[in-house]
């Protein structure tokens, strides 16, 4: 047994075997674990799953690209992209600018050209609400002396604010990510309103109300997808810990804000069966792993192999080999979407890379750096999770589009703190998922959201957001 370095040699030889043994063995229990300590950290959004904004300013950056020599800007060749120009018939008003007199001569110019230059500005008028005053008439009757009122018409909400208005403060709230204070100011110095920031939450719990049915049909969507993306990340609830999930399809996206990050979260936003007839793009997770067809996120596991270098205990071989053959997934992804590669010929790149891959995965899972093993053992086990991109039609590589949906949600937790109450969550859930929804779509969100709101007045079913 070797001497643990601070001890004297002449101690050490006096002490008996079994203490040896057991000093051996605390010293090698603290080293792993200082070793473990040294490693978390080390760690940052380049080896592990923490997210960039998470990293203090000291952390290592990506080193920055050559230069190209290039000039910044656009470059020759470059299609050139002008805002295009108001047809007429929307003009406010259209100035005819004709010059009085010839810049060469100095003689006078008369007539018009029949194609002049067209120079259009935009500017926003003075904006002032449009206050619509109803009188309720309060009329007695000469036969019994009982007083009526009168009634407010269909679709005029009993309270101060329009739908428009409505659906306007509430986009200020669960698109910019404005507080209620700020909301309420804003409102004062653009529209020269009036507003109570009790009255901007009442507003937005009317518009999360309003937005019940809409949130179903995304919802039911998004769980009919043959292929969909999902990830979380922290939420607070009620000062307590909760959990923003998020579902992201092609054309429609879900969001759901659960006190769970287990299989109970999961069956509420995808259903009793969250694997059954889909297959669930995601990390490494265990709440996932209940799936039965599944797509690891490769940009994930190109984390994990970075993390495997970055801990230099043994695994930065194997790191660096797996590191360099998942750079093959997306240039041949990039090559597929762009229809430059078929998928007959993708299938056959990746039966020779997972075979690669595979060797190299039983190689790290005898690695002396034991998270490094553990990782590939995890990996192995795995399998066909890793390759379903290049067999199913519909399925990425990677889960980005649930991390860019998550992005929003993200922002609006750290500036927000969370919600202080569960309808306060309903209004986060739904303004995200309908919002994010519009945009996949190409619709106009303040419409859509002004037409629930007038629907719910009218006592009418909403439009459905995937229309």
């Amino acid at each position: 047994m070797s001497l643990p370095s601070p001890l004297p040699a002449d101690l050490w030889d006096k002490t008996p075997a079994d203490v040896r043994a057991a000093v051996l063995a605390l010293v090698q229990s603290f080293e792993k674990r200082i070793a473990d300590l040294e490693a978390r950290l080390a760690q940052d959004s380049s080896n592990s799953s923490k997210p960039p904004s998470s990293e203090p300013l000291h952390v290592k950056r990506q080193p920055p690209r050559p230069r190209t020599g290039r000039r910044p800007g656009g470059q020759f060749g470059h299609k050139r992209h002008a805002r295009e120009l108001v047809p007429p018939e929307r003009l406010a008003d259209a100035i005819d600018c004709r010059p009085g007199r010839c810049c060469r001569c100095g003689d006078h110019l008369h007539g018009d050209d029949p194609e002049p230059i067209r120079h259009q500005v935009a500017e926003v008028p003075e904006v002032r609400p449009e206050v619509i005053e109803y009188r309720l008439h309060r009329l007695t009757c000469p036969r019994c002396g009982v007083a009526t009122r009168g009634r407010l018409p269909a679709g005029v909400p009993r309270g101060g604010f329009g739908p428009r208005l409505q659906s306007l403060l509430s986009v200020l709230g669960g698109v910019y990510r404005l507080s209620k204070r700020l909301v309420r100011r804003l409102a004062g110095d653009l529209l020269g309103l009036s507003i109570s920031t009790g009255a901007v939450a009442k507003l937005q719990r009317r518009t999360a109300e309003a937005l019940a049915k809409p949130m179903e049909q995304i919802v039911a969507a998004v769980r009919s997808a043959p292929a969909v993306h999902v990830d979380e990340t922290g939420w607070r609830q009620e000062g307590a810990k909760a959990w923003l999930w998020v579902a992201a399809t092609g054309d429609a996206t879900a969001f759901q804000i659960h006190r769970s990050r287990g299989a109970k979260a999961l069956e509420a936003l995808l259903g009793p069966d969250p694997g059954e007839g889909r297959v669930i793009i995601s990390d490494r997770f265990p709440t996932y792993a209940r799936a039965p067809n599944r797509q690891l996120c490769w940009a994930h596991l190109r984390r994990d192999f970075t993390a495997m270098i970055d801990r230099s205990a043994g695994g930065e071989v194997v790191g660096q080999r797996l590191l360099d053959q998942s750079r093959w997934i997306y240039t041949w992804w990039d090559r597929l979407r762009g229809g430059s590669l078929r998928r007959s010929t993708l299938q056959a790149y990746v039966a020779g890379l997972r075979r690669s891959v595979e060797h190299l995965l039983r190689e790290g899972a005898g690695c002396p750096c034991e998270w490094t093993a553990t990782v590939c053992r995890s990996l192995l086990e795995a399998g066909p999770h890793l390759w379903t991109f290049a067999a199913v039609e519909g399925v990425a590589p990677d889960n980005n589009a649930a991390e860019r949906a998550l992005r929003h949600g993200v922002i609006w937790r750290k500036l927000s703190l969370g919600t202080a109450s569960v309808m306060g969550s309903r209004f986060v859930e739904r303004m995200l998922s309908v919002v994010e929804t519009c945009r996949q779509r190409g619709r106009d969100v303040l419409a859509y959201l002004t037409a629930c709101v007038r629907s719910g007045l009218e006592g009418t079913p909403a439009s459905s957001p995937l229309a």
